[in-house]
């Protein structure tokens, strides 16, 4: 059996991703590993709506929050309901995907900024929602004491390591579902879509029905995320789906390259180290380097600096870099850099003809 180039590299990525906590052997190192496989889920679907379709959602943590309190009511002491957790992986994906449903179909007429406008309307909905229906979502304190997860018999517990290789799974998972519809008729008509939707409407492709398959499968692949990413911290509550966690997501894709399947996994793996390694520990060698400092104003207001509260402005700082000097993103789809560049091939082109034309004068 030959493997393309793609599966090959792949099957590295995955052999390097499932070896590299026994390499740490750090519970801290593993835990971010698992919290960074989560976000990868999470920016594999966006990829999907905002990637393929082309349609900006800023409001997609609302799926994560729907797919995480799914599981929070159905497997815990809240209600008196505990069904199985991976039953509750497609119930929770489902619900989502539902959800997603019904965000879109209001949705339909809507492009650019007035969809954005909408999602993240609807990204505010749902955690506030979820924040005073105390009497089922528990309110501020959300839900906690959820069930762990039961493999084969074997609880996980509290050791992440089990949590990391099922986000690890599902990563797996959503790649091959990716890839799949990326190269399937329903992807393809995504791309007609997301390039001139008035031409694909001509072309015969059901515009209604394709987009709101882009926003259910995009919220599915957000529900299996909120459903592992919840059994692993065993608790729920409101004030983790805020808005910052759709620009957080929406930051990986562009940063990565929207569009593109490895792209968009380094995009959010370099912001997840970003976030959750780099910056705290860059406060703690500019606190050390201010402790060696002589004592003064300027030691002083550097003892005082906590990157990680600036994290937004790094963000923002990246962002515009990006699009600035790579507006495609580090890893571009072919398509989207030809359509990025398409000037500066077609000046290419030109100046070839024009020496040609030059030779065959002289």
């Amino acid at each position: 059996m030959t493997l393309t180039p793609g599966a090959r590299n792949a099957a590295f990525a995955f052999a390097v991703a499932i070896a590299l906590p026994f390499i740490g052997h750090n519970g801290a190192f593993t835990n971010f590993l698992a919290d960074a496989g989560a976000f990868v889920l999470l920016a594999l679907g966006l990829n999907i709506v905002v990637g393929f379709a082309g349609l900006l959602d800023l409001g997609y943590a609302a799926f994560f929050a729907i797919g995480s309190y799914a599981f929070a009511m159905l497997a815990s002491p809240q209600f008196g309901i505990h069904l199985p957790f991976w039953v509750l992986l497609f119930v929770a994906s489902g619900i989502a995907a539902v959800f997603g449903i019904l965000l879109g179909a209001p949705t339909l007429r809507l492009r650019g900024d007035y969809l954005a406008i909408v999602t993240l309307g609807f990204g505010e909905i749902v955690p506030q929602t979820f924040l005073n229906l105390s009497q089922f979502t528990g309110g501020p304190n959300g839900i906690g004491s959820l069930d762990q997860p039961v493999f084969f018999g074997l609880r996980f517990g509290f050791d992440v390591l089990p949590y990391y290789f099922l986000i690890l799974a599902l990563i797996a998972l959503a790649v091959w579902v990716a890839n799949n519809l990326r190269q399937s008729r329903l992807g393809r008509a995504w791309m007609a879509i997301r390039e001139d939707e008035l031409a694909a409407a001509h072309m015969g492709i059901n515009t209604t029905t394709t987009k709101l398959a882009a926003f259910a499968m995009g919220a599915s692949f957000s529900g299996l995320a909120g459903c592992a990413y919840a059994s692993k911290l065993q608790l729920v509550s409101p004030d983790q789906f805020g808005f910052n966690v759709s620009v957080f997501i929406l930051a990986m894709l562009v940063l990565g390259g929207m569009g593109n399947i490895p792209g968009v996994i380094l995009g959010s793996v370099l912001l997840s180290a970003l976030d959750r390694f780099l910056l705290p520990q860059g406060t703690n060698l500019l606190h050390g380097f201010a402790h060696a400092l002589p004592s003064g104003a300027f030691s002083n207001a550097l003892g005082r600096v906590d990157l990680t509260n600036s994290r937004f402005l790094i963000y923002g700082v990246i962002l515009v870099l990006m699009m600035l000097f790579r507006p495609e993103g580090l890893i571009p789809s072919g398509q989207r850099k030809a359509e990025l560049h398409s000037a500066d091939l077609d000046a290419r082109a030109a100046a070839a003809e024009g020496e040609l034309y030059s030779e065959a004068i002289r």
